[in-house]
């Protein structure tokens, strides 16, 4: 028998199908927002946002106890390959909204990076900051790798095509020297298969983009050991150097078991980005819905360790291109623009 969580997603995807017809329309406002791949940060992250941005039709309002998200909005979460492709299906009106990398949003806006000689994405805007993500260089116990230069001749997974954490992790190896094509062997999945197939020896290291704590590394770190490697040095200067939306930064110890040291990385900002042809009143209720209720900053702290960081202080951080004008309105409604 299907789960009632599996009944919902087949209602919820079967109404978007349906989202054209006039009831519907009158009825709820659907607010998709792309992620990324099951066991990372992201996918949780936005289940937590749709969660607190919601109110549909018929729900409890939030003076009598219910959710106090945007009147009428129904947002979903959906899986997704990560900031690349999510900028990617936003540029293509395919979802209303979706996380990226700070730096890969820029890229997508200015036709830069890995976006050069393509259409620069200009109805690309900014919701909000949310948090930082670390770079994480994951290695498998005994796999003597103690630094980036040690992945010479092993077998590393990079990160799925068409993620901000390939992009990422093709940074991280050219700063220290690295080819991808000839001194390692590489292979492009994400996460938490890189874990399992360290696990079966099948790789020895991956790379990845994401906030702490990562639930696949929490896993594998309980599970079969996983060892943080550093990201410092003259070849982490060269890497802020190339890349300066990267900044310095520490994962600290005790955040996976077994690693009890504070390690040294870099980070970048993760973004919720949208597009500026979403009418303006949706962009301010869905900002309105996250920042605009105590409940909210409730179910986001309890529901994910990033989720208290995720402030109004904190919203414009690294942000390199336009607010959308919805949010922006918000902001400087409360006073914190």
């Amino acid at each position: 028998m299907k789960s009632k969580k599996t009944l919902l997603a087949a209602a919820l995807g079967a109404a978007i199908l349906t989202a054209g017809s006039p009831v519907l329309a009158q009825d709820m406002t659907f607010f998709r927002i792309a992620s990324g791949s099951a066991g990372g940060t992201y996918y949780p992250m936005a289940g937590l946002l749709a969660q607190v941005i919601s109110n549909p039709p018929g729900a409890r309002t939030c003076a009598k106890g219910g959710n106090c998200g945007m009147e009428g909005l129904v947002a979903i979460a959906q899986s997704a390959h990560g900031s690349v492709a999510n900028v990617n299906s936003i540029k293509s009106d395919q979802v209303e909204s979706g996380f990226a990398q700070s730096d890969v949003t820029y890229w997508a806006y200015t036709g830069t990076g890995p976006f050069k000689g393509k259409e620069p994405i200009k109805k690309l805007c900014v919701l909000a900051s949310l948090y930082p993500e670390h770079v994480h260089v994951i290695a498998g116990k005994g796999r003597n790798i103690k630094s980036v230069s040690d992945l010479k001749g092993k077998s590393v997974a990079m990160g799925l095509p068409g993620s901000g954490a390939l992009v990422g992790a093709r940074l991280v190896v050219e700063a220290y020297g690295l080819d991808e094509k000839k001194d390692f062997k590489a292979e492009y999945v994400k996460s938490k298969t890189g874990a399992d197939m360290i696990r079966d020896n099948h790789l020895d290291a991956f790379i990845t983009v994401t906030g702490y704590p990562n639930a696949s590394i929490v896993e594998m770190a309980s599970t079969q050991g996983a060892e943080v490697v550093t990201v410092a040095g003259a070849a982490r200067d060269a890497l802020i150097k190339k890349a300066p939306f990267y900044s310095k930064a520490v994962i600290p110890g005790g955040t996976y078991k077994g690693n009890d040291s504070d390690v040294e990385t870099v980070a970048v900002g993760a973004l919720w980005v949208s597009r500026n042809n979403i009418p303006e009143d949706v962009q301010y209720g869905v900002v309105k819905g996250l920042f605009g209720n105590k409940k909210a900053a409730k179910v986001l702290a309890n529901g994910h360790a990033k989720g208290k960081t995720m402030t109004l202080d904190t919203a414009f951080d690294g942000v390199p291109i336009p607010l959308c004008k919805g949010a922006e309105r918000f902001y400087k409604e409360v006073g914190a623009r």
